[in-house]
């Protein structure tokens, strides 16, 4: 642990946070994409998430993207014959995106967001605090 390892937890924390609101985002944006029944649509990706070591960093805490990882949910398969991205057999496919379970990753998401800044804001504010104690 070094001294500013507090900073660099939260730093590390709200890095991680940033990049997951990311991806929900885009998961959110795509899940009503369509495409022909003979393409692949749109697949929910997701964070996989590790801790960091004192390998990695110096601090020894924090956490990084291990992987992004595709959900390996079957698509939506559609009749509609009259759809402008039909297939020849009339066909269309859309992402099987939970929207429900992505808003809620969302709300998390922006939480451990703002606790990870918050972090950072307070032991800032608590280093400054040291180093007036030590001007006195």
């Amino acid at each position: 642990m070094t001294a500013f390892s507090a900073i660099d937890i939260g730093r590390t924390g709200v890095g991680f946070s940033s990049k997951w609101v990311d991806s929900l985002a885009h998961n959110i944006a795509n899940a009503n994409t369509e495409v022909p029944g003979d393409e692949e649509p749109f697949r929910e990706r997701m964070l996989v998430a590790r801790a960091l070591t004192d390998e990695i960093v110096p601090s020894g805490s924090g956490v990084a993207t291990e992987a992004i990882v595709e959900r390996d949910a079957e698509p939506i398969t559609l009749y509609q014959p009259d759809h402008p991205l039909a297939d020849a057999d009339g066909y269309i496919n859309k992402p099987n995106v939970d929207l429900a379970g992505q808003l809620t990753d969302l709300i998390v998401a922006q939480r451990s967001y703002q606790a990870n800044a918050q972090s950072v804001t307070s032991a800032k504010e608590a280093y400054e605090a040291a180093l007036q104690i030590g001007q006195v």
